[in-house]
């Protein structure tokens, strides 16, 4: 199965986003923190390059805590993010911290300008990120209005609009980005699976066969608590497991039913938190290590 999905607007938004970034003083990366790794889009850091950067890892509750604690430790330990933090739109304080976070990036500029006798002026973002990865949602949040479009599918923010937040911010809203290629299709399922990719451009049984396969690995139980399977129904191959599913679910043989249903129970979390990239082995000894 080969997933690909680079409307033209995106092409179109990495370079307008090329020509703002002079006007910025700093890039929130917006990543989903259950594939915090896979929702990187290495287009960014060329976009990016030196300027300073805040991580932010959104949906932290649909993720796997102690992934997400791993992976912020993992991101502080990158020379190109000055910081990193995990948050959930749904929870206010996390949204105030990002706030806080940015002020503290840029509390040598803004001393700086006081000592010159000269009001600071409010600092100017840019949040970057895949489609579907929370962009509007936090922007709203920040702004404590419905400014932003939003909505639970990639690709509605279409244009680019400068936004007051307060006196404290202006932000420059930008649509998602994907990559043209993705040389890794495990990528492209992972992306499929948690919704960055819309639903037409790939075939369902494929993405529920992922997705199976890493939950059998990863986090078995839900598999059998959520959907009341038992041992011997895993004892097949993961084909013969979605079967098994599909006639439990009172599907006949529409397996392409079957596998939409697991994709979305999967995306809502109704089998729990998850995340679907591991923090490399080596790094997260170190995180390890300094968490102690």
């Amino acid at each position: 199965m080969l997933i690909q999905w680079f409307p033209g607007h995106m092409a179109k938004a990495k370079r307008e986003a090329l020509e703002k970034l002079k006007m910025v003083d700093l890039v929130i990366e917006l990543l989903d923190a259950r594939l915090p790794e896979s929702s990187r889009n290495p287009l960014i850091d060329d976009i990016i390059g030196n300027k300073p950067r805040l991580i932010v890892l959104n949906k932290a509750d649909l993720a796997d805590k102690t992934a997400t604690k791993e992976w912020v430790e993992y991101f502080k330990q990158d020379n190109k993010a000055q910081r990193a933090v995990s948050i959930s739109t749904l929870n206010n304080k996390d949204v105030e911290n990002i706030k806080k976070e940015l002020k503290a990036m840029m509390a040598h500029k803004t001393q700086a300008m006081i000592d010159k006798g000269v009001k600071p002026r409010a600092i100017r973002l840019m949040i970057l990120g895949i489609p579907n990865v929370g962009k509007s949602t936090l922007i709203n949040k920040l702004m404590q209005k419905n400014r932003a479009q939003t909505g639970n599918r990639p690709g509605v923010t279409k244009g680019q609009q400068w936004l007051k937040i307060g006196s404290d911010f202006e932000l420059l809203d930008t649509p998602g980005i994907l990559w043209p290629k993705f040389e890794d299709q495990l990528i492209g399922q992972k992306l499929a699976l948690t919704g960055a990719i819309k639903d037409t451009v790939f075939h369902k049984d494929d993405v529920a066969l992922f997705a199976l396969r890493y939950f059998m690995q990863h986090y078995p139980g839900r598999l059998q608590a959520f959907y009341k399977v038992d041992e011997t129904e895993f004892a097949g191959t993961v084909p013969e497991l979605l079967m098994e599913l599909t006639a439990k679910l009172r599907f006949g043989e529409d397996y392409s039913r079957a596998s939409e249903k697991i994709i979305f129970d999967i995306r809502g979390g109704k089998l729990g938190p998850y995340t679907l990239d591991q923090v490399p082995v080596k790094l997260a000894e170190v995180g390890e290590g300094l968490a102690e």
